[in-house]
């Protein structure tokens, strides 16, 4: 078990504990309403961790100080997407160490006891489950538990469902719609009459839900993480679909043969930082691989697997278009079809954004694809 150590007055200790993945801190220090962001900022840089225990909105102010220091060196458009993408990456990644460096005490029953803190016990509940004990963890992952338990309450609206779902904390939430929106006119194989689907990677559950609506008589949704299972499961039963809808994991695919297949899968073929990436970046491309792999297998005659994917990886030199085709073949696939959109998030119009160009000309796919 990760253990942080400080003085306060005596030698004290707190499970450490990092969604994101970020060090156990070997130096820490008492830090309060006195701190200024420059000395603050420094002892971040350095590596010094700084246990805050001043005012909880004061802690929030310093904050903010701190990222815009670190904001000063953002790096803007490099010579090829493939390098702004890299630096882009590992500036963020020197923002998450800095900023995480500011810390707070969640003491037994995830009470914060900080002047003008909110009552962040049941969203910690819902984040971290049962309290063991007194816990430090980084002022960014906490504003974040708070964040994610407002988003669970109050549910992102899917115009395709006319339903809102409720993601969980550390399951990516369904706030791009452009996806959800080609999953809900594709023309369905077998003429609709789809017995059984499989929905890959289900997250939330939106797509399955979906392709419940959509008339499919059984779903099975798949998802190697707890979180996104107990959420999907969540989900299903606040929209009345438990009997047409069953949550299985953590394989990529169930048993048996469906005839719809539908998998959304990370479209950056990167490596994760920690569990918190897994619905934007896949390693390799190890689950869209793992897809095409399995599909044939797993389709029942006239049946066909959706795959839904973004081109922002082959924008920014990551993946070619030739590498995907060819992974569809091996994989003794055809492409029956391909639906395309344009995405309406608004990363797309910030021209701030170092990567602004690439995600502008980014076009989200699903392809229709059958056994050869």
């Amino acid at each position: 078990m990760s253990t942080i150590r400080w003085i306060e007055a005596q030698p004290r200790s707190a499970r450490w504990h990092s969604e994101s993945g970020l060090p156990l801190p070997r130096r820490v220090v008492v830090a309060d309403d006195r701190m200024s962001a420059a000395v603050a900022y420094r002892l971040a840089c350095e590596g010094t961790a700084l246990l805050w225990r001043g005012d909880f909105q004061n802690a929030r102010q310093l904050l903010r100080a701190m990222d815009r220091r670190v904001g000063r060196a953002a790096p803007g458009p490099a010579g090829t997407p493939a390098e702004t993408f890299r630096l882009y990456r590992r500036f963020r990644a020197h923002r998450a160490r800095v900023l995480g460096k500011l810390l707070v005490l969640l003491e037994r029953e995830h009470v914060l006891a900080l002047r003008r803190a909110p009552d962040v016990r049941p969203a910690c509940g819902e984040a971290y489950g049962p309290s063991d004990g007194d816990m430090a963890v980084a002022l960014t992952e906490l504003l974040g538990v708070i964040s994610a338990r407002q988003w669970r309450e109050k549910g992102v609206y899917v115009p395709a469902l006319g339903a809102r779902v409720h993601p969980h904390y550390g399951v990516f939430a369904p706030t791009r719609g452009e996806y959800v929106d080609l999953v809900a006119r594709a023309p369905l194989p077998r003429g609709g009459g789809v017995r059984t689907a499989f929905d890959l990677g289900t997250g939330t559950g939106v797509l399955a839900a979906l392709l419940a609506r959509r008339g499919a008589g059984q779903v099975v949704a798949t998802d190697v993480s707890a979180r996104a299972r107990e959420c999907a499961r969540d989900n299903v039963r606040r929209l009345g679909l438990g009997r047409v809808v069953r949550v299985a994991g953590p394989g990529l695919y169930p048993e048996g043969r469906a005839d719809l297949v539908v998998c959304n899968p990370p479209w950056i073929p990167a490596r994760p930082a920690s569990d918190l990436d897994l619905g934007v970046y896949d390693a390799r491309g190890g689950m869209l691989q793992g897809f095409l792999d399995g599909l044939g297998g797993r389709l029942e005659p006239g049946g066909e697997g959706w795959l839904v994917l973004s081109d922002l990886a082959e924008r920014l030199g990551l993946r070619s278009r030739d590498e995907l085709l060819n992974a569809i073949d091996t994989a003794g696939l055809r492409v029956v079809d391909r639906l395309d959109t344009r995405p309406r998030h608004a990363r797309v119009r910030d021209t701030d954004d170092p990567l602004h160009a690439v995600r502008a000309a980014e076009v989200t796919s699903l392809w229709r694809l059958a056994v050869a």
